[in-house]
């Protein structure tokens, strides 16, 4: 019987990796059985702690770890939750055997989540793996995948769903996009970055080299700065900005106790937040900005969420500067939730190329989390699940602003409380996409598809299974697969904009592939 290496990359936070550990210890003994039954033992590289979690939780522990694994041996990285990839990235660099990523199914643990941002890590790092996913880990897809890993080394999966975007818009629109391509060249765009990495997402920092020749370029700014200036606000401003969304009819869902419920005074703190971030991205030229949030404020201030929401949306309270002139009025500030710089440019670009095009510039970006078929059969196609803390704007949901509502968010991630900003998302066609580093170069996958309604029970039903305080999106992807889409995607994250027909999204897209190529980004269209 020959070994096969197991490691398992768990969050930052304790808290999070102890009550997520029985899920992940359970999936463990299921590989361990499949594994036991063609002929091999699955051995962990690392034991559970007396914390209360087997979980490789930093950097260090991680790299001291692969220093005792045999660097020839296979190697699994089993994920059935949210996780930090740089705690195994630097031993993944390093290790020569097969590696195989496996993720469990679910939404409430999504380790699939998990997996997709350390593929996209590894994928940017020019580390070689294979990857597979499964609800029970006995169907066919995963154990045909498991046993060619065993023989080869690798895993194949299907995607003839790609093609590379060949340049074929119309004259008008070519003059378009490049008109708005010169003009960032010319002109200059700044990303504002409230501290890069945001929990480890090695793959959601662009290179400088990679943006500096488009004419995109960082202001490196720190959350300190941001904790500093929201300070600054006085009550009356932020009280001002609570009055201007309770006028929209958004719903605040209050209770009593500051550690367990949402109280006017965390959601008052946001606002401040809100105001404080418009006047950065006006003090320093930003066009997008993002904060990090997770490590660092979390221990400061209440959750980004409900201001990163408001700064995505053109309809939003006014904020001034010093002399009483209004900042943006009226117009979307690009928010690129977790500070992931691929979702800053894609915002950017979808903003510049909407606006032109007359469609809605409202954009954002969400965790593939989770997917299946409607139980109800109101809709015959898979279904994904997407969600998101934070960045989504009131215009994606069902009734805008009145159909939103905040939230506390949940204890687990956020000590200091603040409201979400959740809806539902309407009904639609949409167009998605994700740029990622590859081979040293960007690329641009890009797509269409649907937001969906379902039944109420079913909508309900989704929520409880992932995250219920955020906002949803119940979304087809036209002509992609579940498992072609987790086979191909480098993120764990997705970017998705609205357009007012299927006509109309088709149309954006392809301008959008073209203005992306413009700049010098590899576009490969998915099922279209």
């Amino acid at each position: 019987m020959s070994q096969i290496i197991l490691v398992a990359s768990g969050d930052l936070r304790e808290g999070a990796n102890i009550v997520c550990w029985p899920t992940q210890k359970a999936m463990e003994a299921k590989l361990t059985k499949v594994l036991a039954d063609l002929g091999h033992e699955l051995v962990r590289a690392h034991p559970e702690k007396a914390a209360g979690h087997g979980f490789i939780a930093s950097q260090r522990e991680g790299m001291d770890i692969f220093a005792t694994i045999d660097p020839d041996a296979p190697l699994i990285v089993a994920e059935a939750v949210w996780q930090y990839s740089h705690h195994v990235l630097a031993g993944l660099t390093t290790h020569r055997g097969p590696i195989l990523t496996i993720a469990n199914w679910s939404g409430q643990y999504p380790g699939l989540v998990g997996l997709l941002n350390i593929n996209a890590s590894m994928t940017k790092a020019k580390v070689d793996y294979s990857t597979i996913w499964s609800e029970n880990f006995d169907d066919d897809f995963f154990l045909t995948g498991i046993k060619e890993w065993l023989h080869t080394g690798k895993i194949t999966h299907d995607t003839s769903h790609v093609r590379v975007f060949e340049n074929t818009i119309n004259e008008a629109d070519h003059k378009l996009v490049a008109g708005i391509a010169d003009d960032i060249r010319r002109n200059k765009v700044i990303l504002g970055v409230f501290d890069e990495g945001c929990m480890g997402m090695y793959n959601a920092i662009i290179p400088d080299e990679l943006l500096m020749p488009m004419g995109i370029f960082k202001e490196r700014l720190s959350q300190s700065t941001l904790y500093h200036a929201t300070l600054q606000v006085s009550d009356e401003e932020a009280i001002e900005v609570y009055q201007w969304m309770l006028g929209k009819g958004m719903t605040f869902h209050y209770g009593p106790n500051p550690e367990t419920d949402l109280t006017e005074a965390q959601v008052l703190g946001q606002c401040k937040m809100y105001i404080a971030s418009v006047r950065l991205a006006d003090q320093f030229g930003c066009e997008a900005i993002g904060i990090q949030y997770q490590q660092g404020l979390k221990d400061l201030l209440p959750a980004s969420d409900l201001a990163e929401g408001m700064l995505n949306n053109e309809d939003r309270p006014d904020v001034k500067r010093a002399d009483g002139s209004v900042i943006r009025q009226g117009q979307a500030i690009v928010h690129f939730n977790e500070v992931d710089e691929c979702a800053a440019l894609d915002g950017v670009l979808i903003n510049r190329l909407h606006r032109a095009l007359g469609q809605p510039v409202e954009n954002t970006l969400h965790d593939i989390r989770w997917g299946g078929f409607d139980p109800t059969g109101s809709c015959d196609d898979y279904v994904w699940v997407f969600e998101i803390s934070g960045a989504v704007p009131p215009a994606h949901h069902e009734g805008g602003w009145a159909g939103s509502e905040s939230l506390r968010q949940p204890l687990m991630y956020f000590p200091f409380g603040g409201g979400s900003l959740r809806g539902i998302a309407k009904a639609g066609d949409i167009i998605w996409s994700r740029i990622y580093v590859q081979q040293g170069a960007l690329h641009m996958d890009l797509g269409r598809g649907k937001a969906v309604d379902l039944p109420e029970e079913e909508v309900a039903r989704r929520s409880q299974s992932t995250t219920p305080e955020w906002p949803i999106m119940n979304a087809v992807l036209k002509g992609v697969s579940r498992d072609q889409m987790m086979a191909r995607h480098k993120a764990n994250h997705i970017q998705v904009v609205y357009a007012h027909s299927e006509a109309d999204a088709e149309h954006a897209m392809y301008a959008k592939a073209a203005l992306a190529k413009e700049l010098g980004i590899k576009v490969h269209l998915c099922g279209v």
